[in-house]
Order: structure tokens, then sequence, then C-alpha cells
């Protein structure tokens, strides 16, 4: 599976229950969200804007996904909703598309739009590293099965780590199926589990 066969894999509708651990604080604060997630085509109007955005040949992207959320939090006690969006571009490096560039609208720890790392480790998770000014954060994302997800994310300021995030993803009922062949699904779930840890 490279990574536009993940991307595909992630369209749809999930909902998302996380803990974050506020390590300076040694608190630990749980959260839930419900994510829409729809993977463009290289020629969506989105992708050419954040080639654009970020100076980059659209020709070099193989895709992308434009992510939607609303989000509830644990220490927010106002009815306040946490939403957002923001749109990821894929660029890929190797012929196999399995890392390169993803650039982002919106950042996961700073909301600016940035370029960062991704690749796909040995056991079938999205790895996306991303640096910023003031902090840099690591997030792996790994299928358990086609209709269950995982993530986890640190994120990292100077002098030390601030938060450490665990997700579990579920694909809402009302989804449609994507296309992705079953081979690759069944890669996405064997690949998972190794694994033993994680968000927007």
């Amino acid at each position: 599976m490279n990574v536009v066969d993940f991307f595909q894999l992630s369209a749809g509708k999930w909902l998302s229950q996380r803990t974050t651990h506020h390590l300076a604080f040694r608190l630990a604060e749980a959260g839930e969200s419900e994510i829409q997630i729809e993977a463009l085509a290289i020629d969506h109007p989105k992708v050419l804007e954040i080639c654009e955005l970020h100076q980059v040949d659209p020709s070099l992207a193989v895709g992308g996904s434009h992510v939607r959320w609303q989000a509830s939090m644990g220490w927010d006690k106002s009815d306040e909703n946490h939403e957002g969006s923001t749109v990821f571009v894929l660029v890929p490096e190797t012929p196999d598309a399995r890392q390169g560039t993803l650039l982002r609208e919106r950042g996961y720890a700073e909301i600016v739009p940035v370029a960062g790392r991704y690749h796909m480790d040995d056991e079938g998770g999205l790895v996306l590293t991303t640096e910023y000014e003031t902090m840099s954060s690591v997030e792996r994302f790994w299928f358990v099965s086609p209709s269950l997800r995982m993530r986890t994310s640190t994120v990292k300021r100077f002098g030390g780590f601030s938060t450490a995030t665990f997700c579990t993803e579920f694909r809402m009922a009302d989804t449609e199926e994507t296309d992705v062949p079953p081979d690759q699904v069944q890669d996405a779930g064997e690949s998972t589990k190794y694994s033993s840890f994680f968000g927007w």
C-alpha cells in the first residue's frame, strides 16, 4: 500500500475518540471528534491552490485530501464547537509514492500553512513529521481494519515534549464504501497487529 491508497482508504466519515496527555501538567484530557475526509484528485482546484500556496509544481502531486472536523474537549465546559478544516497534498519523491512531502493548508500544532515529511513504514503505517517555528510534531496513522483506524501524535516544544495523543477512530455507518482493492485492505489490517500505540 502506498500513500495514495492510504488516503483513499481514509475517505469517509469517522468518529474519533482520543486521550491527550499534557506532560508538563501531568494531566490527561479526553475528547471526541467527527471527521469527514474527502479524497481529492490531482486536478482538484484545492490541490492546485495548495501547490500554488507552497510554490510547488502541481504536476508533481499525486492527490490529496480535504479534512473537516467538529470536536469537543474534555476541559472545555462551554457550548463552543471546535470546528476546522484543512487540505493535504501529496508530493512523492519515489516512484512507489511511499515517501515525500506533505503540503498542508494548516498545521496540526500551529495554524499556519506548512510542508512536512511523510513516509509509509514497514508495518503499513503512515508517519508524518512536521517542523514548525516553535515546535515539531510526529504523527502515525494505521488501520486495524477498513473501518477502524488508530493515530498517535507527539508534539515537542523547545525544552521537551508537551503533549502525547492516542486516537481510536471508527468509520461511521452512513459512510460510502471506498474503492481500495481488498488485497490492499488486507495488507493494511495485517500490518497493524504489531502496533501498540494514535489526530486532528
